[in-house]
């Protein structure tokens, strides 16, 4: 049910682009016959139309995550604007003219929402699970990346490893490798695998400020400034347990509906706009 909506969604998108674009290239042969500006309500609407397709594309990559571990929900944060000529710097807000009417709205960011995600029991030993802060280290080509997603396995070195093959690391920044003549291995509350006596800490650290991290794909995290290491007596993790995608999608799919209708009310606002425009261009031609 929700990949059909999704789907029908995602149509609806494409088409509405469509008519963007083919608004725009009408306008365009029309450019020489009409020398005054464009209709202010045609680019409110355009405003406002870009901005709904901004968050259609992500609550969409958020249903598409709704089933990965430790996934973060992304948010579009909107705020109004104001008119172009206040933009610009050619007229000051506030001065009770037409330009204080406004300019529609824009994309203001695309933020994270770092909401720990309900922790679901599976059984498998290398499946961990952070409860409380913090977040995993693992290595890919050479630099170090964040993750909240603990779906680990053994490869065939006994390197504990992502799904894609990223080494997870230890304290001592080294990758965390278990050894199977050294006897059976044990996860311990606070984030040590202990085997033959030895006791090796996964590293697990969390950024001066949530702000720092940014996504690179993959589940996993960037920090644009130097990571601290969790103290050992604050570290919490537990075994054969995932935490799960922070996505809702019965909240999700709420939100794309609501996206979905005031995207498609900005396009019909162009529409109708673009519609009248034609008809004086061709009014005016004729007299």
């Amino acid at each position: 049910m929700h990949r059909v909506s999704l789907i029908a969604a995602r149509l609806r998108l494409v088409l509405a682009r469509r008519l963007l674009k083919g608004a725009a290239t009408r306008r365009g042969a029309q450019r020489t016959a009409y020398a005054g500006t464009m209709p202010y309500g045609l680019y409110i609407s355009a405003e406002g139309a870009q901005a709904q397709s901004t968050r259609m594309e992500v609550i969409a990559n958020n249903l598409a995550n709704a089933s990965t571990p430790g996934f973060k929900r992304e948010l579009a944060l909107f705020q109004a604007r104001f008119a172009e000529e206040i933009q610009r710097g050619g007229a000051p807000p506030g001065a009770g003219t037409l330009n204080d009417i406004g300019g529609g709205v824009e994309t203001l960011a695309t933020v994270t929402d770092f909401s720990t995600g309900p922790l679901k029991q599976t059984g498998v030993p290398t499946d961990l699970a952070i409860d409380g802060e913090g977040f995993f280290m693992v290595r890919r080509n050479g630099q170090d990346f964040l993750t909240r997603s603990g779906n680990f396995v053994f490869n065939s070195t006994g390197g504990l490893v992502t799904p894609d093959g990223d080494p997870v690391l230890s304290v001592t920044g080294a990758p965390i490798i278990v050894n199977p003549e050294l006897g059976p291995w044990h996860m311990t509350p606070d984030g040590g695998i202990a085997q033959g006596g030895d006791l090796v800490y996964l590293a697990i650290a969390r950024p001066n400020s949530l702000g720092d991290l940014v996504k690179t794909g993959d589940n996993l995290f960037a920090s644009l400034a130097p990571v601290k290491p969790l103290d050992v007596t604050q570290r919490k993790v537990a075994t054969g347990v995932l935490e799960q995608s922070g996505v809702q999608p019965v909240l999700e799919m709420t939100e794309m509906i609501e996206t979905s209708r005031a995207f498609e009310a900005n396009v019909n606002m162009i529409r109708n706009q673009d519609q009248i425009l034609g008809e004086l261009v061709s009014r005016v031609l004729k007299t």
